[in-house]
């Protein structure tokens, strides 16, 4: 099921982020307690945080290994994608999804939402990415940019989650 991927270095999310890809990570605080990391790990397994991001998202289902999802860019512009690993333990849950055929970009993204000792709740995205498609190129920096600017919608998407605000 991988196989369909369009990079391979499947998992890389997890760890070391490979090199010949552009890179992004960001980790926020989205408050405090167990209420809240529930609240958020409920929101990110379910794509709400990708809708609170302003995507249509089409999934059959929570996020898990091996489904298939398609976020709306924009009209238009779809970005097909596969589940390559969740994590699920008391402190630690969320999930990175890779290309498929047909994605303006090659690789692969992970959302994780964490509570730490102190019980801070914190969101993290992480990427690796290139152009895949024409268009993709054409875009250039601009590409870049989006990226972060959606990185961004995705936190503040989950802060209102998290919050109870959705």
């Amino acid at each position: 099921m991988v196989d369909d991927l369009t990079y391979p270095e499947h998992g890389a999310t997890a760890g070391t982020l490979p090199e010949g890809y552009h890179h992004l990570e960001r980790r926020a605080r989205i408050g405090r307690g167990r209420d809240v990391f529930e609240r958020a790990a409920a929101a990110l397994m379910s794509w709400r945080v990708q809708r609170a991001a302003g995507l249509k998202v089409s999934a059959d289902g929570d996020a898990r290994p091996g489904l298939r999802v398609v976020s709306q860019l924009a009209p238009g512009i779809t970005a097909p994608g596969r589940v390559v690993y969740v994590i699920d333990e008391p402190g630690r849950r969320g999930f990175a999804y890779g290309t498929l055929r047909g994605h303006p970009e090659s690789g692969e993204e992970s959302f994780l939402v964490t509570l730490d000792e102190d019980g801070e709740v914190l969101f993290t995205v992480r990427a690796f990415s290139r152009p895949a498609t024409l268009l993709a190129r054409a875009a250039g920096p601009l590409g870049r940019v989006a990226q972060q600017l959606i990185a961004e919608r995705y936190i503040r998407g989950m802060r209102r989650l998290a919050a109870g605000e959705e």
